[in-house]
């Protein structure tokens, strides 16, 4: 596996976004042999969490994955190591090409909405010129509809040279917007002179355009595993209702199944969307909000608060059907 890191100036937390391309036909043998590495990571310490993200078509066919740890030390144990290296050797006949990684040392965590993480390799000596026009691209970006943020991180010693871009857009569609605008590649063209490659990898949250907060309040999205208990209390209730009064409606009216089941998710996704999430939202903002869930107290009693609900749930459907 080719190599890319970087660190931050701030945070003490460590992140590794690998990125994958699997050859047709394998994708169920990598996705165990992903399972594997997931399983063999947790034994590691620090690890906090892994998140994956498929590729958005088959054409892109780039499955990314990002690993955290609480330190880089505890990140680079697990990247260094004999377990890791024997997985490694076991998947590499899945692949088109060797995988590729960015190690992130500190900053914010790559959460929030749609996140683009870019790799340069600068040229050796025009280190300060790079910066300087990350700085100019920066201030470009700042013009650009849904703009969240942007870091800069310097190569690692030790590890690997090249300089590491995390910017992140509320949307997939104005981080595209970004990246093929006509400001962004007269931009490319003149940091050319800087560096050598780049890579890109997009890393998009599967739920974030339900998890949206009040001004002032977007401390980022929050973890996959809550936007999904998030999700799933929301949608069961909306789903059973539908079910109970449209859906058979539909049936006594002789509604063909694949038109009713049309009507269906219409209407669930619009319930989702502009009533059920933001209720949802305001009334465990304290648990989403990772500005606000700083303890394990209150991760524990929010997921604990929505189990209950989930009980409750059916336990009152189960009295009506």
């Amino acid at each position: 596996m080719s190599a890319r890191a970087s660190q931050g100036s701030e945070g003490t937390g460590a992140t590794v976004v690998t990125s994958q391309k699997v050859r047709p036909g394998r994708t169920e043998e990598y996705q165990r042999w992903q399972e594997r590495t997931d399983r063999a990571v947790r034994d590691f310490e620090g690890f906090e969490g892994t998140e994956q993200y498929p590729p958005d078509s088959e054409e892109e066919n780039e499955w990314v994955v990002v690993f955290r740890f609480s330190r880089i030390d505890q990140l680079t144990m697990w990247l260094r190591s004999s377990v890791r290296r024997k997985l490694l050797d076991e998947g590499s006949a899945l692949f088109e090409e060797p995988p590729t990684q960015e190690v992130l040392s500190g900053g914010a965590p790559v959460r929030e909405a749609v996140t683009a993480v870019i790799s340069h390799e600068v040229r050796p000596g025009r280190e300060a010129d790079f910066a300087r026009w990350q700085q100019k691209i920066l201030r470009a970006q700042q013009k650009c509809p849904g703009f969240m943020g942007s870091e800069l991180f310097e190569p690692v010693a030790g590890i690997q040279d090249n300089w590491v871009v995390v910017f992140r857009f509320d949307t997939r569609k104005h981080l595209d917007e970004w990246l093929g605008s006509d400001a962004r590649d007269k931009l490319l063209d003149e940091g050319r002179e800087y560096f050598s490659t780049y890579d890109v990898r997009k890393i998009t949250s599967p739920f974030s355009g339900w998890f949206r907060f009040g001004e002032g309040e977007q401390d980022g999205v929050p973890p996959n595993w809550k936007q999904a208990m998030s999700v799933v209390l929301a949608l069961y209730p909306t789903v059973m209702i539908l079910n109970l009064t449209v859906g058979r409606g539909l049936d006594s009216l002789g509604t063909p199944g694949y038109l009713a089941l049309f009507i269906g998710n219409v209407l669930s996704v619009s319930a989702l969307t502009w009533l059920m999430m933001p209720l949802v939202n305001r009334a465990l903002a304290f648990w989403l909000l990772p500005g606000r869930a700083r303890t394990v107290g209150v991760h524990v009693a929010g997921a604990a608060l929505v189990t209950a609900c989930y009980a409750l749930l059916i336990v009152v459907f189960g009295l009506f059907t």
